[in-house]
């Protein structure tokens, strides 16, 4: 999921090798009082908490306020701190407000979030636009499975920005490609009925028909649960 027209989703994998160093003997054989040398240990991070299946009491969460329903996002905080941030932040500017899902491949995944979307005579440009904002890469563990939301980018390094997705069915081909940040807590059933907008023609790459587009009337920010 570019930000953009193409669709080509590509990989580079780099393979890195550790080489030790074996020890010398050019020390004396009866030099009994010297002490081996010591191991120095490196620091390790700390190693991240399981991902969480739901928020807890007081968490912030995402309301989207759709066209067909409501739809609940949990945000995985200590995975992608940075897309987390920046996501609420877009919301509570009202960045979010008005936007419509262009993009819908049934099977696949619902994106939206374009500003561009708001002008309907713009539609030949949905997909193109929110390149006023960016967001750095946070690849992490999350596994795109069915409900993760993640950011959408141009295929450049560090050029996510508003665009987001939501997985609605399996999809680990993307590990490691996208910043998954969020979790779909509620309304599953509502991007289901949002996806079903796009075209079943897999050479459209899921333009919906900007009349059928799904409205995002707001994205506000709570806590959880949401009443």
């Amino acid at each position: 999921m570019f930000r953009r027209s193409a669709w080509i989703l590509s990989a580079a994998l780099a393979l890195m090798f550790a080489q030790g160093c074996s020890p010398t003997n050019d020390q004396k054989k009866d030099d009994s009082t010297t002490p081996p040398p010591t191991e120095q240990k490196q620091d390790t991070p700390p190693a991240l908490p399981p991902l969480a299946d739901k928020p807890k009491d007081g968490d912030d969460v995402a309301v989207l306020d759709t066209s067909m329903g409501k739809i609940v996002i949990m945000f995985y905080l200590d995975r992608a701190p940075k897309n987390v941030g920046n996501f609420m932040k877009l919301a509570n500017d009202g960045v979010y407000n008005g936007t419509r899902f262009h993009r819908c491949m049934p099977g696949f995944m619902v994106q939206g979030g374009d500003p561009l979307s708001k002008d309907m005579s713009k539609a030949d440009a949905w997909g193109s636009g929110g390149n006023e904002y960016t967001a750095p890469d946070e690849f992490n563990d999350i596994d795109h499975v069915r409900g993760i939301v993640s950011m959408a980018n141009t295929g450049q390094p560090n050029s996510g920005g508003c665009q987001f997705f939501i997985v609605v069915k399996d999809s680990s081909f993307l590990n490691g490609h996208y910043s998954a940040f969020g979790k779909v807590v509620q309304g599953m059933d509502v991007a289901d009925k949002i996806v079903a907008t796009g075209p079943t023609d897999q050479n459209l790459n899921g333009k919906v028909d900007p009349k059928k587009a799904v409205l995002l009337k707001s994205v506000k920010i709570e806590k959880w649960p949401v009443k």
